[in-house]
């Protein structure tokens, strides 16, 4: 027997019976015990899946367009993080602030679309084929450039998205409308 299964410090997970009536068991703080599969909703399922293949398309058809010559800097994978990452930030103050409640928005285009879009596996490939080619500085350059300018247009997409959400405000408190609950009322 595991010692986690005996003793005073295991924890019922079932019913519970008091004087020969159940009595309803505590809520159990621990995430569902189902499987996954079973919490998955197909429709969000099917919105990362096909934002995911578009992403990746669109990822794989702007490598083959603009090709990083051997040895040098690979600018398509940088822009093609920084865009992703100044997109990401736009996207998700419009979903969790500015549009109407959505089910699918986020699923399909920040998870799907841009995840599949954005890559870190090829920006560590570049980098360790500029560091086996020994160019050290671009190599160096490729990840901490890489690492500031994502954190440089996550922020221009974050005040961008901010700017627009605060003359929206503007614009409909003209009007005599509030927000309540992502939609805007009178």
């Amino acid at each position: 027997m595991r010692a986690d299964e005996s003793g005073p410090e295991r924890e019922s997970r079932g019913p519970t019976y008091i004087s020969g009536t159940r009595a309803e068991p505590e809520p159990d703080p621990a995430p569902s015990r189902e499987p996954f599969r079973s919490r998955l909703r197909k429709g969000v399922l099917a919105a990362v899946a096909l934002g995911g293949v578009l992403g990746g398309a669109a990822r794989y058809g702007l490598g083959l367009m603009f090709p990083a010559p051997r040895g040098a800097f690979p600018l398509t994978t940088f822009a093609i993080n920084v865009s992703g990452a100044f997109l990401l930030a736009l996207l998700l103050v419009y979903v969790l602030e500015i549009w109407p409640p959505t089910q699918y928005a986020r699923p399909f285009a920040g998870v799907g679309f841009l995840g599949a879009f954005t890559t870190f596996s090829t920006w560590m490939v570049d980098t360790d084929r500029l560091l086996g080619l020994g160019h050290y500085a671009v190599a160096a350059f490729n990840v901490f450039g890489s690492l500031f300018a994502g954190l440089a247009a996550t922020t221009l997409g974050l005040a961008i998205g901010r700017m627009a959400l605060a003359r929206q405000v503007r614009l409909t408190a003209r009007h005599g409308r509030v927000r309540r609950y992502g939609w805007w009322v009178r």
